[in-house]
């Protein structure tokens, strides 16, 4: 993975593609370790010199860049300029899990609302960097055939070593419904074990949940998704009118006689919030690593 502010290696495979031809929905699929972030932020630049306002999101909930894990972030540049991350509007869609797996539905629904969220702002063009699942065994091939369908993407980026995407890529290049272009996987990509990823996420919630405060709310007064059951350290998500995540909380306390709970979140107001939509991971505060709840 490349942090937003590290150089990259580019490819010669990179520079072969003519960027000044796509526009629309542009989706990167790939196994985890192929480069996909690297070269999402890559083909982001290249777009910002022929479109006025360009989108990137950051779909990958498990080690997420732009974003805490457990969501995915829409960025959008201001016009004209081209820095990364990009310095416009941003806009979150919590998932709740640091995993698809399980979570294919508040994927595939935050995924759509994110990308009808960028056409909205006037985005011509919108890097979409997918998670790593891909994996037929584990519903990867279906969740990513589902992301095509749900969000029509003029082209579809496969990142591969050899061939293990043709089972997902065949059939869209057999069916002509979106345009399909290979690349193969940077010499620069180094893999990353299990417990460097979790460090990784534990990093970022660390990053996130900086300078937070322990707020206090009725959740009787809000939608509450699925059902308000408050495990302590159980991550939310608090979320406006539209569904998109204003901030995470860390469940530090409840009471159901009263219906008030004690979130520990960095939210400064709660201004705006109109739900609660619990996830299904805890959080310890003090070494911010995440669980998965049974």
């Amino acid at each position: 993975m490349t942090e937003p502010n590290h150089p990259i290696d580019i490819p010669p495979s990179w520079e072969r593609i003519t960027v000044s031809a796509l526009s629309g929905t542009l989706l990167i699929v790939g196994a985890a370790d192929t480069g996909k972030s690297t070269f999402a932020r890559y083909l982001y630049g290249r777009l910002c010199e022929y479109h006025e306002r360009v989108a990137f999101i950051d779909g990958d909930v498990g080690q997420a860049t732009l974003g805490p894990p457990t969501t995915m972030t829409l960025v959008l540049n201001e016009p004209g300029q081209c820095v990364f991350p990009p310095a416009g509007p941003r806009f979150r869609a919590f998932v709740g899990s640091v995993s698809p797996r399980a979570h294919m539905i508040p994927l595939l629904l935050g995924a759509h609302r994110l990308v009808q969220k960028a056409r909205d702002m006037g985005a011509t063009a919108i890097v979409f960097d997918t998670t790593g699942l891909v994996d037929p065994a584990y519903g990867g091939c279906e969740l990513k055939w589902a992301k095509v369908d749900l969000l029509r993407p003029s082209v579809v980026f496969g990142l591969q070593r050899r061939s293990e995407l043709e089972y997902l890529l065949l059939p869209l290049r057999l069916s002509r419904r979106v345009r399909v272009i290979d690349l193969p996987v940077s010499q620069a990509v180094q893999r990353r074990d299990v417990p460097t990823r979790q460090e990784h996420r534990a990093n970022s919630f660390r990053r996130y949940f900086e300078g937070a405060k322990a707020v206090e709310l009725n959740w009787r007064n809000l939608a509450v998704f699925p059902v308000p059951i408050f495990t302590p350290l159980r991550l939310v998500a608090l979320e406006d009118s539209a569904g998109f995540t204003l901030g995470l909380g860390i469940v530090m306390t409840s009471d159901r006689v009263s219906g008030t709970v004690s979130l520990y979140t960095p939210l400064t107001s709660l201004e705006g919030v109109n739900a609660l939509r619990l996830g299904n991971i805890t959080i310890d505060p003090h070494t911010f690593r995440d669980t998965r709840l049974l």
